[in-house]
């Protein structure tokens, strides 16, 4: 019998364009770590290789690329989201001057496969539907194609453990895993039903504890994020998973402490916060968007119409977990200034941690679907940021309903007063009073990189750096530590997220300030000035 081939597979993880309100560049130096979250999806497709090929992962975000690395590759792999389209592009085209295969997929290249041409292998959808097609061609000879997954229908019931191995778990803040893809919702601007769809798939509960295992022996203790486009989507299951996963927890003293994202409705349902307060869930992000009932129906978003959000929000506090939030600026539906309506929600809301962003027609969604029959989408307006911030820093590509100067103005005012250090030491200080943490595991385990962290260092670190936060941040600290251990530990980490928020909310001020003096002057080529202002940026 023959003995199978070989194969070397370069796996590299794009670097994300610049900065953006998600990177949290400065609070990662704080914490002693170079990113927030590893590459999942790249370890999960490692795990479906043969087991006779060999892999190496180089992370652009953390290490540097050397030529001994491409020169030992047989093929690289390599793409991911939007942010990282630039830098994919950058590393095709690298790879293939050095006369070396690349095979790209991930959500951008599979949104906009077009944009990808220049590689070798497209690798289109969920991987355990078409990588089996891809390693068969490879094996046969094949040194080109495309390779389209049949959408919404990979059995993640057979998906393998990712490759933790391939990660250096001191480069990241936490690591994420995945229970389950999709979202029964609707929303208008949201890409995931695009390209997970609507009905919620689940891994089994073996499979996530056979996960939870491989990284408990590999000896990772600390922060684990649910990766899930919402984890409560499927909440028949998720009831039957998560008494199973706090069981778990118990029998290994509590080694990890969860995060996840979910829609607001999970507020409702108080068996499943105590459920996920039991298995030692400490935080949720939400997308909340707007505090405005028009435009949420508008975007159909649904879930979040007919309540008080605010008071679902703090239900979730009262099962100890803090809510990190997403807004959104530049909604058709907004007929007049939003500004004061959602500064004044967040500080009702008492949400620290708020990713605001302007609106942005994602590739193949509902909206962009509507721009395009309108005939308002920009030119090349799934083409990725190159320098800058995020897509949603860099600007709406589309043409707005309301003028543009309303829309930057609303959104340089939301963002001058939610980080302001004052306004979001309050919040800290009053979602410390109402996060009731009885229900979860006080301290941190042995081993988490959270625990390396001193309290008064840290908070003496972002005050000396931000001189205006030294007051507001000291005295909600102080007021922290006098409730619990616990209590001080997560307002910490909100004074050092504000490490980055902060500074890079005051940078995207200045470039819509830019913008703004653009739009204010002589008429032009309006567009195209902005284009080369944010350039220069």
């Amino acid at each position: 019998m023959d003995t199978p081939r070989t194969c070397n597979v370069l796996m590299l993880y794009p670097r994300f364009a610049a900065d953006s309100f998600w990177s949290f560049g400065e609070s990662c130096k704080l914490m002693g770590v170079r990113r927030p979250a590893a590459p999942l999806g790249l370890i999960s497709v490692a795990a479906m290789l043969p087991g006779h090929w060999t892999v190496r992962l180089v992370d652009c975000n953390t290490a540097s690329l050397s030529d001994d690395d491409l020169a030992w590759a047989d093929v690289v792999f390599t793409g991911g989201m939007l942010p990282q389209q630039a830098d994919t592009l950058r590393l095709i085209e690298l790879c293939r001057s050095q006369g070396k295969p690349v095979a790209v997929g991930g959500p951008d290249p599979t949104s906009s496969p077009h944009i990808y041409a220049a590689a070798d292998f497209q690798v289109l959808g969920e991987a355990e539907g078409v990588i089996g097609e891809f390693i068969a061609a490879w094996e046969s000879g094949a040194r080109s194609g495309v390779f389209t997954a049949p959408k919404f229908q990979a059995d993640v019931t057979k998906t393998p453990v990712p490759r933790f191995d391939l990660l250096n778990f001191e480069d990241y803040l936490y690591l994420g895993v995945q229970y389950s893809r999709g979202c029964p919702f609707t929303c208008e601007f949201c890409d995931i039903i695009e390209l997970y769809g609507r009905v919620p798939r689940t891994k089994t509960t073996p499979q996530m504890l056979a996960e939870l295992d491989a990284l408990y022996e590999m000896g990772y203790r600390g922060h684990l994020d649910f990766v899930d486009d919402n984890f409560i989507g499927n909440k028949k299951s998720l009831k039957l998973f998560l008494p199973e996963l706090a069981a778990w927890q118990r029998a290994h003293d509590y080694p990890f402490e969860f995060s996840t994202e979910a829609s607001i409705n999970l507020a409702d349902d108080r068996e499943l916060l105590e459920m996920m307060a039991a298995a030692n869930f400490f935080g949720i992000f939400v997308g909340i968007e707007s505090p405005d009932p028009a435009t949420l129906a508008a975007t159909k978003k649904k879930q979040n119409t007919r309540r008080d959000i605010a008071e679902s929000i703090h239900r979730i506090y009262g099962a100890g977990m803090l809510v990190t939030a997403g807004f959104i600026v530049g909604f058709d539906s907004e007929k007049v200034s939003i500004a004061g309506a959602m500064v004044d929600f967040i500080e009702e809301a008492a949400i620290p941690v708020c990713i605001v962003g302007l609106l942005y027609a994602l590739p193949n969604t509902q909206l962009t679907r509507r721009l395009a029959r309108e005939g308002r989408l920009h030119p090349n307006h799934d083409m990725g940021p190159t320098i800058g911030g995020d897509q949603c820093t860099d600007g709406i590509n589309f043409d707005p309903t309301r003028p543009m100067r309303d829309v930057l103005m609303d959104y340089r005012q939301i963002l001058e007063s939610v980080y302001h250090p004052a306004a979001y030491a309050s919040r800290v200080d009053r979602l410390m009073t109402m996060l009731d943490r009885s229900r979860q595991r006080q301290e941190l385990p042995v081993g988490d990189i959270r625990g390396k962290v001193r309290a008064l260092e840290t908070v003496h670190r972002v005050v000396t750096a931000i001189p205006e936060a030294h007051d507001p941040f000291w005295r909600t600290f102080l007021n922290s530590a006098k409730r619990d251990s616990s209590s001080a530990r997560i307002a910490v980490a909100m004074i050092a997220a504000y490490a980055h928020l902060g500074p890079f909310s005051r940078q995207v001020i200045s470039a819509i300030d830019r913008r703004l003096a653009i739009l204010d002057g002589p008429p032009s080529n309006s567009t195209a000035n902005i284009a080369m202002a944010e350039n220069r940026a």
